[in-house]
């Protein structure tokens, strides 16, 4: 309740203060748009540089060649190699 109360009152103070210093306020607010916007922009500029630095690294891990994921004789030898294991964990079960 001590915060409603205060909020509100903080509002009609500064309402107060925006009508009894218009004057001041628009010189303010002159002041600090231009300054937002060059920092908006220059915020803006910098995250789309960003953006088009992860597109083109993207672009050319697609351009390079993926390495075969293994050929026939690699294949051959992890299926010997686990039929294998296969049979000692069978033999281990056993005793």
């Amino acid at each position: 309740m001590k915060t409603l109360v205060g909020g509100a009152i903080a509002v009609i103070l500064g309402l107060i203060g925006i009508v009894a210093w218009f004057p001041q306020f628009l010189i303010v607010l002159a002041g600090t748009v231009p300054v937002m916007l060059l920092l908006g922009g220059a915020l803006a500029i910098y995250l789309g540089v960003d953006e088009l630095k992860d597109t083109w690294k993207e672009g050319k891990e697609a351009e390079t060649p993926v390495a075969d994921s293994g050929s026939d004789e690699d294949v051959e030898k992890y299926k010997k190699e686990i039929d294998e294991l296969k049979d000692e964990i069978e033999t281990l079960k056993k005793d």
